[in-house]
């Protein structure tokens, strides 16, 4: 459905110019939901605009069903664009916002009555067309302009930010019933987004940036049981990541020697351990700690832990449950469980890889 190869944008003058993508290459199987996460300044969102034909790219190429959208206007490259403060015309009622593609593209009163029908009952708004925009609340505002970016039924929908301006509760089930929406119209979607809740609820694949390229690619489960890198690991969350020196199945860190899975990278690595990994116990068994802050989290707790005597060693992470916290300046004694920990196979060098090429889609 998508391709870009080679896609490079920079901006700037020449002597001062920066590089917002970096030769990214990248493909969205038909059928596809790809989420593309970074932190601010990643290129996500000019990764967007290039596609929808808003930014020319310096040099590459973008294809939609293999034809290479170069000189073509964003107007004409049957795309579907929703920005994050849903862009809707205030002097217009719902049903107008929803039909004002098919009034661009020529429909006819009965056909765009219809599908605006149609699309209102599908995004949970049925008989709203009458009403203003700005009596909607925000998430009926989004419904709405996720209703007017499909009424036109574009081959690729795009999405930036789609949810960031809404509450965490409403945005964690709207993610959900975009998630099901999308499945049930087979509808290709490319999405834009700095939550990584949000990401790994709605794609089918999630596509990590940092500065301008590629950092990794693969599914939500793979991306999240083996991060690329050390950047990836901390951008996902995690805060247990070292340098570490693995000999068979156990590596050396600041943290003392951490047993590792079967068949993990050998030599200098990058270690991660999942805060589920730090086993919090009585203070005579393992690495001797301290409890320092506790946060809660979701029906656990976030405990931190520093090590006795060591003040060079940076401080642990680990999930409790809401009966088993320890209390804020307990001794603890602290083991590891090799099924959390992760060796990283790529190092830290700054950069990215380049994505394959999308395979076909995965159920969830």
């Amino acid at each position: 459905m998508l391709t870009l190869s080679d896609v490079t944008v920079r901006f700037g003058s020449r002597a001062r110019q920066r590089t917002a993508l970096d030769a990214v290459d990248l493909s969205v199987a038909e059928h596809e939901i790809v989420c593309v996460l970074g932190p601010s300044g990643s290129g996500k969102s000019t990764l967007l605009r290039v596609v929808a034909g808003l930014r020319h790219p310096d040099g590459g190429r973008v294809l939609l069903d293999g034809a290479d959208q170069s000189g073509v206007p964003a107007h004409r490259r049957g795309v579907g664009l929703m920005f994050q403060d849903h862009q809707l015309f205030p002097q217009r009622d719902v049903a107008g916002n929803v039909a004002f593609g098919l009034r661009m593209r020529g429909a006819g009163r009965e056909e765009r009555a219809a599908r605006v029908t149609e699309l209102l009952d599908l995004v949970g708004l049925p008989g709203a067309g009458p009403r203003a925009v700005a009596a909607l609340s925000g998430g009926e505002q989004q419904r709405v302009a996720l209703a007017r970016a499909l009424a036109p039924s574009p081959r690729l929908l795009m999405l930036d930010e789609p949810l960031g301006q809404l509450d965490r509760g409403l945005r964690e089930r709207l993610v959900v019933e975009l998630r099901g929406l999308f499945g049930r119209l087979g509808t290709t979607v490319l999405a834009v987004t700095h939550d990584q809740g949000e990401a790994f609820a709605l794609a089918d694949r999630v596509v990590v940036m940092r500065d301008g390229r590629i950092a990794q690619s693969g599914t939500p489960l793979e991306v999240w049981q083996r991060p690329a890198t050390a950047f990836v690991a901390r951008f996902l969350g995690f805060d247990n990541v070292v340098p570490a020196t693995v000999r068979g199945t156990t590596a050396d860190t600041v943290w003392g020697p951490v047993p590792v899975p079967d068949g993990s990278p050998q030599g200098e690595r990058t270690l991660l351990i999942r805060p589920a990994g730090v086993r919090v116990g009585a203070s005579a068994q393992g690495l001797a700690c301290t409890v320092g802050a506790r946060t809660f989290r979701s029906g656990r707790v976030a405990v931190l832990l520093r090590q006795d005597g060591s003040g060079d060693a940076p401080p642990l992470e680990a999930e409790c449950g809401l009966r088993d916290a320890p209390d804020e300046g307990r001794a603890v004694g602290v083991t590891f469980d090799a099924a959390e920990v992760v060796v990283l196979d790529a190092r830290e060098d700054g950069g990215g890889f380049r994505a394959a090429p999308a395979a076909a889609k995965q159920s969830s």
